[in-house]
């Protein structure tokens, strides 16, 4: 059957500290992305054209650049071009970072411009600045709608690191490939029991993740 591969003394414990380093990097990015996310999201609701233009070419252009080769043109190109060294590691943080808080600016937005214009109004009527409408009023009820979607992006950016494995960070697939190349001659289903066992430690992950976001969609 080949699923003694699964048993071998350093195999499970080779994926996990690989899936520990995807899941390193991933909540790090979330939390950046969360908090800039947030900061953006409330920048971009200025009347401001040049504001707004800046950021919507920002967003764009993570949207429309595929996320591996904005891995590529900082881990390969931007090095050798201004003699920078940043590790695998860094450049994967960096671009999950700029990715998650350009699609949270958009999230935390959006649930801004949903609020009924009037909370505003009676807020400033009642002698709040423009800041303190955001941190008492505004912020803490766009924060319920912003949870389902910042949740359903997160689980996006943890199923994503999958991509990391062609910049050389020493994430769960480059150990399952890593493996798979050592066995391949001995067990031809190695590579169907180390990615069914990849697959495994992503869905208890991002499962649980996204069943949360649905229960937080549901109104009490």
């Amino acid at each position: 059957m080949g699923i003694e591969v699964l048993f071998h003394s350093v195999t499970i414990e080779r994926l996990l500290v690989g899936f520990s380093v995807t899941l390193k990097i991933a909540l790090i990015a979330i939390l950046i992305s969360w908090f800039f996310g947030t900061l953006f999201g409330v920048i971009r609701t200025t009347r401001s054209v040049l504001i707004r233009g800046i950021f919507r070419v920002y967003l764009e252009s993570i949207r429309i650049i595929p996320l591996l080769v904005w891995l590529f043109i900082l881990y390969f190109i931007l090095p050798a071009d201004f003699d920078m060294n940043l590790s695998a590691q860094t450049v994967a943080i960096i671009v999950f970072s700029l990715w998650g808080a350009g699609e949270m600016s958009d999230i935390v937005r959006g649930a801004l411009i949903s609020l009924p214009k009037h909370q505003t109004e009676s807020a400033l009527a009642v002698g709040l600045n423009k800041w303190q409408v955001f941190g008492y009023v505004l912020l803490p009820q766009a924060f319920k709608r912003t949870i389902p979607a910042a949740i359903n992006l997160s689980a996006r950016m943890i199923m994503t690191t999958s991509l990391l494995v062609f910049v050389g960070v020493i994430e769960v697939v480059k150990v399952g490939q890593q493996i798979i190349e050592y066995e391949k001659f001995t067990n031809e289903m190695a590579p169907f029991w180390i990615y069914g066992f990849i697959l495994i430690l992503y869905f208890m992950v991002c499962y649980p993740l996204s069943k949360f976001a649905r229960m937080a969609t549901k109104q009490p």
